[in-house]
């Protein structure tokens, strides 16, 4: 179709492939999820108006990844914003949903403004907005209007994938939309960004500046640590998943950054390796990701909370969340040998052989990408350690959680799915890589083999590089069973059959024990509040309520963080903002004239600034 000078075409290529398999995967299981999670929690009409909105979401990330113009991406790319929008504000007598709704719609806005500025100036010396003619244009490009383009592109779409410092918005709206929902932006919108960033910058800009990469690498190491340290101490168990996320997207970037910062170094292998490792991550992400909030879901369904300190003990009226949770939280914690354990172990890979091919400088900051994302590995495990233990261990903590019960089958029959998913995108992980590996290959033009395959099938490593022996995913697995087993048949042998007694547990002492002797989620992360106080900043205030002048009946002790880009960023940002647009509120004069010359200069200035580049 041709209308108006506009192309309408679409693009399958490999990339495209695999965001549309990405897409799909995660939207079935959490469309039909939603059967049962809408299912008498709102009226007839939302449900109709809420699937309605699922098709066009759905739709809308799918032409997102699939046109080939630049103009048609952000037609759609503002469908999807829009449609995400009306699902955050989905609730629409909370007030926190509609304070979240506009946050995240300035926000969104505000990155799509810098997306469009950067297509305006590419769209100067291609003439067009067909990727391939933007493609052939940027070639002659000059090197500092390339500069703009790529820092454009970057604050453009890493607002949309949450990245350290534009993240502000992410913990506040992907909490507010319906769980299902929740589970389709973090695992599968967000990801829409990098499929930008792939497309726009290492595919038609040219991926070959190296303090481009370096830059996505540093933003890539703040995202993680920041994103991890706030989700650990955090109790409302969908924030603590969205704050999960802008840790889980430092992780990808990791992959992306380093693609970037090889292919400018002449090491087309391992900037192929790199953006692979990335995308695995990138898919394995979004399985994950959604399962556990789903499992978040189901629990807000069973209790009406989504604070943890409130619940606990959900395994026993609530097994096949729990189990299906536990899943997704190992996953996420990256253990052996399921799917984040893959894919966070090729990432570091990959950053400890570009190590060892660079020099100097580089070589150093490779090491230091390694170190920070090992230790977010390690706050991540303890992270969601507290996260479901908190809220599935130890005794229900509010009648809620004591009445709760397991959700309908099709709730729980989706999170077997995508249990079965993370299970599977482990132990097959060299053969998934293998697929992924053609994707990166055709956007380098990278046809030799990249890789060998270590002690049969999972540690791979460049050809031409530091070989390293390991085992395989499949062969770690069977060795765990194996362990258990051999464990299981020792106690039964040498400890005989015994007799059987059923008491309760020991419990240093006291005579009763309730849900108040419990470990609590505050306490949990108590120590990293105070090893980490520098960033925290946390206050703390106690309450004593007296019976009498001498005698105190309990006391009250809240505790709360300093939100550091909340208070010393956005807030000053809105302040300012707020002061200008009371101070030009003195121009609507309501002058249809003066309107029209404003305009017109705005126009005149645009010219002039597209003139620069």
């Amino acid at each position: 179709m041709n209308l108006l000078n506009l192309n309408f075409s679409l693009i399958f290529d490999p990339l495209s492939q695999f965001f549309v398999f990405l897409i799909l995967l995660v939207s079935i299981p959490c469309a039909v999820y939603s059967i049962g999670y809408l299912k008498h929690h709102y009226s007839s009409k939302k449900i109709l108006l809420a699937w309605f909105l699922l098709v066009l979401f759905v739709g809308s990330m799918l032409m997102v990844v699939t046109v080939s113009n630049a103009l048609l991406f952000l037609i759609f790319w503002e469908i999807m914003s829009l449609v995400s929008f009306f699902f955050v504000v989905f609730d629409t007598e909370d007030k926190k949903s509609i304070k979240a709704g506009i946050l995240y719609i300035i926000m969104t806005h505000l990155g799509t403004a810098f997306i469009v500025f950067s297509f305006l100036l590419m769209f100067k010396y291609a003439n067009s907005f067909d990727y391939y003619a933007i493609k052939q244009a940027c070639l002659l490009m000059p090197a500092h209007t390339k500069n703009v383009v790529f820092l454009f592109l970057l604050i453009g779409f890493g607002t949309k994938a949450g990245i350290v410092p534009v993240h502000i918005w992410l913990p506040y709206a992907h909490p507010q939309a319906p769980s299902h929902i929740s589970g389709i932006m973090s695992g599968v919108m967000i990801k829409t960004a990098v499929y930008g960033i792939i497309r726009f910058i290492i595919y038609i800009l040219g991926a070959d500046t190296l303090w481009w990469g370096n830059l996505i690498l540093i933003l890539a190491s703040i995202s993680c640590l920041i994103g991890i340290m706030y989700a650990l101490i955090e109790n409302d168990i969908k924030k603590l998943l969205a704050y999960s996320s802008v840790e889980n997207m430092g992780i990808i970037l990791f992959g992306v950054g380093a693609s970037m910062v090889f292919i400018s170094k002449g090491l087309p292998v391992l900037a192929v390796l790199a953006l692979s490792a990335g995308l695995y991550h990138l898919i394995n992400h979004g399985i994950f990701k959604s399962l556990l909030f789903l499992g978040a879901g189901s629990v807000y369904k069973a209790t009406g909370l989504r604070n943890i300190e409130k619940l606990g003990g959900l395994i026993k009226p609530m097994p096949f969340t729990a189990v299906s949770f536990l899943i997704g939280s190992m996953a996420i914690s990256a253990l052996p040998p399921l799917n984040g354990f893959a894919s966070e172990w090729l990432t570091l890979q990959v950053l400890f052989n570009g190590a060892l091919n660079c020099s100097g400088a580089q070589a150093i900051a490779m090491c230091f990408y390694a170190a920070v994302l090992a230790i977010t590995g390690g706050l991540a495990a303890a992270c969601f350690v507290k996260a479901f233990g908190v809220t599935f261990l130890g005794l229900p903590r509010s009648e809620p959680a004591r009445q709760a019960r397991e959700v309908p089958p099709l709730m729980y029959y989706p999170m077997f799915f995508l249990s079965a998913l993370i299970v599977i995108f482990g132990l097959f992980s060299a053969q998934i890589f293998k697929s992924l590996n053609r994707i990166s290959q055709s956007l380098y033009g990278v046809n030799e083999s990249t890789y060998n395959f270590s002690s049969g099938s999972f540690v791979i490593t460049p050809v031409n590089t530091l070989s390293c022996a390991g085992l395989s995913i499949p062969f770690i697995a069977v060795m765990l069973i194996a362990i258990m087993v051999m464990v299981y048949l020792a106690v039964r042998i040498f400890a005989g059959p015994g007799k059987v007694t059923r008491d309760r547990t020991w419990s240093c002492g006291y005579y009763k024990i309730d849900s108040r002797n419990a470990y609590t989620g505050t306490a949990f992360s108590k120590p990293f509040r105070i090893a980490f106080s520098f960033f925290y900043r946390t206050s703390r205030k106690t309450e004593e309520i007296k019976s009498s002048y001498y005698h105190v009946k309990s006391i009250k002790y809240k505790t709360s963080i300093t939100p550091v880009f909340k208070k010393y960023i956005y807030d000053l940002i809105y302040k300012r903002t707020f002061y200008a647009a009371k101070y030009l509120s003195k121009f609507q004069s309501g002058s249809i004239h003066f309107y029209i010359a404003c305009i017109f200069m705005a126009i005149v200035f645009l010219i002039l600034f597209m003139n620069r580049f």
